[in-house]
């Protein structure tokens, strides 16, 4: 689908989910066309933007709101990703902070969980075999603005309680290497994102995940995930 769009409207998309990440606000047409020095007028970009909603992949949350992005625009933004090997790198003091921290024995691992959380923004799971879990980083995922009303918080607290019925119910299933489950695609929660690696080799077989909100910068998180996949490989 994202191949199939004008250029413009990738343009506009994208933007809209980046801005969308940094700020956690609505986007609108007069700040896109101000910021970025589009040389169009307002009034096109929400033409573009129409045609975008009318697709499901943004949406206004009250009139005269700018737009926001769906859990299809993240689907598509990440699967991108992903597919055009897109993944930035992490900076040098983040991962040389990483190599520090790791070693292949657990209290390691668990240090290295609980930096990747606080680089992340986010919760962190690590099942090191099907039956032996860690997660750390609820404080990270509760300061995102998603999460500031109690029902979220509850909302998120069931999801923890049932963390490890549903790591074994999905830890046979998911394939090796990383993936991103999004919105409904996501056993954790439709409001919320997961970026997970699964890794196998003679000494290690377990399954690694960044569990945060729809709005969470996939392109940093992806990169922490392969951090841990390359060590495993």
């Amino acid at each position: 689908m994202f191949n199939m769009m004008t250029e413009r409207k990738q343009f506009l998309l994208e933007t809209i989910i980046k801005e969308h990440i940094k700020t956690a606000q609505p986007v609108s047409s007069g700040m896109l066309v101000t910021k970025y020095k589009l040389g169009i007028s307002p009034a096109t970009v929400r033409n573009e933007m129409i045609e975008l909603e009318d697709d499901g992949l943004i949406y206004q949350p009250h009139t005269s709101a700018g737009r926001l992005p769906t859990a299809a625009a993240y689907r598509l933004f990440s699967q991108e990703i992903l597919k055009n090997k897109k993944i930035k790198n992490l900076k040098e003091s983040e991962e040389s902070l990483l190599n520090q921290l790791f070693f292949k024995d657990e209290v390691n691992l668990r240090k290295t969980a609980r930096a990747i959380s606080e680089l992340a923004g986010a919760s962190v799971f690590w099942a090191f075999h099907k039956n032996d879990l860690y997660y750390t980083g609820l404080s990270q995922l509760f300061a995102q603005p998603e999460f500031k009303q109690t029902s979220a918080i509850c909302d998120v607290s069931n999801i923890i309680d049932r963390m490890e019925e549903i790591i074994d119910d999905i830890f046979e299933e998911i394939s090796l290497g990383e993936q991103i489950l999004v919105g409904e695609d996501n056993p954790f929660g439709n409001f919320l994102s997961t970026i997970l690696v699964k890794y196998k080799n003679q000494d290690a077989h377990g399954l690694f995940g960044i569990l945060g909100p729809m709005r969470m910068d996939y392109n940093r998180n992806l990169a922490l995930t392969r951090f841990i996949r390359e060590k495993f490989e």
